[in-house]
């Protein structure tokens, strides 16, 4: 007998605080478990670009002294698991992240913070942040390996 899936979407709302990051990993983790062609190796990868996303909306609202609290949702659709981070801090320019030097470049060492969104990118198999002075969006998407051969 084969597994059914069943597509649906979780929502956390968590407090702006540091050691509620492990919770939303854990979460996300699970969620992205029920995707059956999801491989593990792509569960880690969004679990760490959740990690990143999630400290950003964490530091944002301690920027701006917000009490809200940061939303996560964990969308589940047929061959993709997509995670939406919105946090209501002061915002920022995407387009100004610098570009960084490769991982193996010597000018990299000068970079000490500003690697979240970069790994984002490269972790996800679509990134995408939107952002203006009412807070930040970041849509993080992995597709099961069926969709990522084939696309």
């Amino acid at each position: 007998m084969s597994e059914l899936f069943t597509p649906g979407t979780i929502v956390l709302e968590i407090p702006a605080r540091a050691d509620f990051v492990s919770f939303v990993r854990v979460v996300v983790a699970a969620a992205a478990e029920l995707e059956p062609n999801l491989p593990n190796e792509r569960i880690e990868d969004l679990k760490l670009a959740v990690s990143e996303a999630t400290t950003n909306a964490i530091d944002a609202h301690s920027r701006s002294d917000s009490d809200d609290r940061i939303r996560v949702e964990c969308r589940l659709a047929d061959d993709e698991v997509t995670v939406l981070i919105h946090d209501e801090g002061p915002g920022f320019e995407p387009e100004d992240v610098p570009i960084l030097p490769e991982p193996d470049h010597p000018d990299r060492l000068f970079h000490e913070s500003g690697l979240g969104v970069h790994l984002m990118h490269l972790l996800a198999d679509d990134a995408s942040i939107t952002s203006d002075g009412l807070g930040t969006d970041v849509k993080l998407t992995v597709y099961a390996s069926r969709r990522r051969n084939s696309g």
